[in-house]
Parts: C-alpha cells; structure tokens; sequence
C-alpha cells in the first residue's frame, strides 16, 4: 500500500511558477507510476501528466507541455511536478496517483493524496 501528500501549491500570479511534490510511504514505492490530476471548480477532474516507475518515462496533456515537468526521485520518495508560465486555467486542486501503469485515466490509479491548492491570478 502507498499513501501520498502533496504540498507546495499557493498563490501565484500569472506567469510565475511553483514546484508541487507528491510525497510517498510504503515500501513498494518505486514499483508504481505516479500521475498528476488536477479539478478546478465545477469541472471534472483531470489528467495533467504521469511518469512511469524509473522516471524515464513521462506524458503530458496538450494544455500543459512545455511549461510542466514531471520528475520523481525515488531515494526520497518524491516525485516533482515543476509548474512554469503558469496561467489562470491552471487554478485547480491538484492531486497525486499511484498506479500500476502509466496511464492518463483516473481508472488506472489505486491510490490518492489528499490534495494541494493552486491558485493563479491574472
């Protein structure tokens, strides 16, 4: 079993950054990917990016390439998500996953932070 915490969300303005992480316990750890979603207010959550377990090898959503990165350090039980440029339609509850592979549906994750708030003002 992992359990997960994510920090590091806040207030920025538009154009800034922030760096989340997504903090993990249980020792099989390395075994899973981890995926990054996000739920903004009245919608759906969505996917934002996953890596797999060697952190070799990552996906992301159309919205988000080339201003996020996702990376993990698996001595600390720690994976990153680098959050550049960041714009207004990134405010959302973002959320950590782990799962089996590394997929982009909420279906293919067992296991969930708790969630970190990040807001973007224009």
């Amino acid at each position: 079993q992992v359990q997960l915490v994510e920090s590091g969300g806040g207030l920025v303005q538009a154009g800034g950054s922030l760096r989340l992480s997504c903090a993990a316990s249980g020792r099989t750890f390395t075994s899973y990917a981890i995926g990054w979603f996000r739920q903004a207010p009245g919608k759906e959550r969505e996917f934002v990016a996953a890596i797999d377990w060697s952190g070799y090898y990552t996906i992301y959503t159309d919205s988000v390439k080339g201003r996020f990165t996702i990376s993990r350090d698996n001595a600390k039980r720690t994976v990153y998500l680098q959050m550049n440029s960041l714009k207004p339609e990134d405010t959302a509850v973002y959320y950590c996953a782990a799962g089996r592979v590394r997929g982009t549906s909420q279906k293919e994750y067992d296991y969930w932070g708790q969630g970190t708030q990040v807001t973007v003002s224009s």
